[in-house]
């Protein structure tokens, strides 16, 4: 137990700093705060005082979004790290909860759905799999890269596929538009103007337009 209470201690610490950078409106402060807490609670292995703690800290009055964002991203760095399914699926539901309904965390959202999606999948539970990815409009994203958003909308088709929901699965394949395939790659990207929204980098195991292309019509075949 004294390990807990030195880990309290910490982060009573540094729940003071955090509250004196939130209301002095310090962002690189703030930011900074959080994401010790997050990372003094992965350190210590105590899964359950993260999650309290994301939820505790996003919960703040007049919490910055800057911090809401660092928080999300650094804890789903540890998701992959956590000891068992049981406590993976509560800390992806933790920052679902955290995310849902901020546009500002709405990519994260998407990948910790899809995350979710595939845990459930692998459980045996398609239909339940198919209906959390259809929770998410991920078209509607303009800071999302294309292949990332064209992936997503794949695994949509093919869970309802997989559960036999041909219509849906016609209705949501709609939402690609085949001449998409067909960009030169080769052709440089335009650099993005002042003002405009900056588009993220698709993560790693997004697959490339080529393959995509090649799962989109494997999917209109079935």
């Amino acid at each position: 137990m004294e390990s807990r209470g030195n880990l309290d201690v910490a982060i009573e610490k540094l729940l003071n700093e955090e509250k004196q950078m939130r209301l002095a409106g310090d962002v690189t402060g703030t930011r900074k705060a959080v994401t010790d807490i997050l990372q003094l609670c992965f350190e210590a292995k105590d899964w359950k005082a993260l999650n309290e703690q994301i939820l505790n800290l996003s919960k703040k009055r007049g919490q910055l979004k800057q911090a809401v964002t660092s928080m999300v991203q650094q804890a789903m760095q540890y998701i992959d790290q956590t000891p068992d399914l049981e406590t993976r699926i509560e800390l992806i539901k933790t920052l679902n909860n955290v995310s849902a309904g901020k546009i500002y965390v709405e990519i994260e959202r998407a990948r910790l759905i899809k995350k979710l999606a595939k845990i459930k999948e692998e459980q045996g539970l398609i239909a339940e799999a198919a209906d959390l990815m259809q929770e998410v409009a991920v078209e509607t994203f303009g800071a999302m890269a294309k292949t990332e958003k064209i992936a997503f909308i794949l695994e949509q088709v093919r869970l309802c596929l997989d559960r036999q929901d041909y219509v849906r699965a016609q209705i949501l394949s709609r939402k690609i538009n085949p001449r998409v395939f067909d960009v030169d790659p080769t052709k440089e990207k335009k650099k993005p103007k002042e003002g405009d929204q900056v588009v993220e980098e698709a993560p790693a195991d997004i697959p490339s337009l080529l393959e995509l292309k090649r799962i989109y019509y494997e999917l209109m075949i079935r």
